[in-house]
């Protein structure tokens, strides 16, 4: 009757998209995401243009190139961080499963550029590295092997998942690419320690990547040149480590000045993997304590604000996520002062590579997703949804 009289009572369908996303996303670690953006154009300007010169580009051709890729990224960062848990876990899925198809016919598709390692994939006038991307999808899926395992009568996920990261490990070991194995490893590992692993297991497996890095020390020339540069006691300054470590040394706490350092000139990485020593010649260790700063303060906020999630998918995967994007950084900058052998790993938003930033830009939009403030509802619901 009333419905007669006043006409159809409206019926509130939830917030809208962008509002209901701005309320609930982490502002901070956004934020922080942004500003290792703008810092990684700010020393693309630095440390770009001798390079530019040396291929015959225009001077800020490799900068206008990065900020097409960030753009790109910041876009798919956006666009994943609105999905729910679910559309991610299965845009992970979905991703994995190419990108893992991809990295199996790699040897007899790739290149390696001169590099001695088949990492890329060539497509007419760029090039990819389908591992950058298999990091997101691998983690959320074996996060969702090791959550299945706490269903009642639910499937062998931890197990699933373990031979899911050797099989993964052992594809990048024979590129070679021993620093995205042992990324995915250490992911792989933070996730089964968080999902209640016991100790002797994940010894167990620590002895035995040692024991593969021993095979690989004896089989591997490319891995056994880089491991004798950084054992060696006597540091030949010709080399990238040389001319890095003399960047930071000559930087100081303030720098030298904008556009007064020499490293950029000498480094045919600077402008990717050696892009710290860069900022630490130029803008010198304030610089570079703020950019570590920035990345700690995005890992220890999303591992704070899953404490408070109850899913165990959400929990494993995110835990997963932030971990990988923060050792990411650690072992660049730790190269780069040679307190970790050369491992050819970009940093994060801030080096310069299409495949580097996208692919930072869909795992810290997943991530954003599952750090998202949601309603988690009463423990007793939970365990009543368990137990049926």
């Amino acid at each position: 009757m009333t419905e007669m009289v006043y006409g159809t009572i409206p019926v509130s369908t939830g917030d809208p998209i962008l509002p209901r996303w701005w309320r609930t996303i982490d502002k901070f670690a956004l934020t922080c995401v942004l500003s290792l953006f703008g810092i990684g154009i700010l020393l693309g300007l630095a440390s770009s243009p001798p390079l530019a010169e040396r291929t015959g580009m225009a001077p800020f051709y490799y900068v206008i190139k990065q900020a097409q890729f960030g753009m790109l990224a910041m876009i798919t960062m956006f666009i994943t961080s609105m999905m729910s848990p679910k559309l991610v876990r299965r845009l992970a899925t979905l991703g994995f499963g190419v990108t893992f198809a991809i990295i199996i016919a790699l040897p007899f598709i790739g290149t390696d550029f001169g590099k001695g390692a088949v990492r890329w994939l060539s497509l007419g006038g760029f090039s990819v590295q389908p591992s950058e991307f298999l990091k997101p999808g691998f983690i959320v899926v074996a996060a969702w092997l090791m959550a299945s395992a706490h269903d009642l009568g639910g499937p062998p996920g931890r197990m699933y998942s373990a031979i899911l990261a050797a099989t993964v490990c052992l594809l990048l070991a024979l590129q070679p690419d021993f620093g995205q194995a042992c990324l995915v490893l250490f992911a792989w590992g933070v996730m089964y320690f968080v999902g209640g692993a016991p100790m002797f297991l994940l010894v167990g497996v620590a002895g035995l990547t040692i024991g593969a890095g021993m095979f690989a020390y004896g089989n591997s020339e490319h891995f056994a040149r880089r491991i004798d540069g950084f054992l060696s006691a006597d540091l030949d300054p010709r080399t990238q480590l040389g001319f890095a470590t003399n960047a930071i040394r000559e930087g100081g706490f303030f720098g030298v000045g904008i556009g007064e350092g020499q490293v950029k000139m000498n480094l045919p990485d600077a402008h990717t993997d050696f892009i710290i020593a860069v900022a630490a010649e130029e803008y010198g260790l304030v610089l570079v304590g703020c950019i570590a700063l920035l990345y700690m303060t995005i890992v220890i906020r999303s591992l704070y604000r899953l404490t408070k999630e109850r899913d165990p998918f959400i929990r494993l995967a995110g835990t997963g996520l932030a971990c990988a994007f923060g050792i990411q950084a650690v072992i660049n900058m730790g190269v780069a002062v040679r307190l970790l052998p050369a491992k050819g790993m970009t940093l994060p938003f801030v080096s310069y590579g299409g495949s580097s930033v996208i692919a930072s830009g869909i795992l810290i939009g997943m991530l954003l997703a599952l750090t998202r403030t949601r309603s988690q509802g009463d423990i007793g619901d939970i365990l009543l949804r368990r137990g049926r």
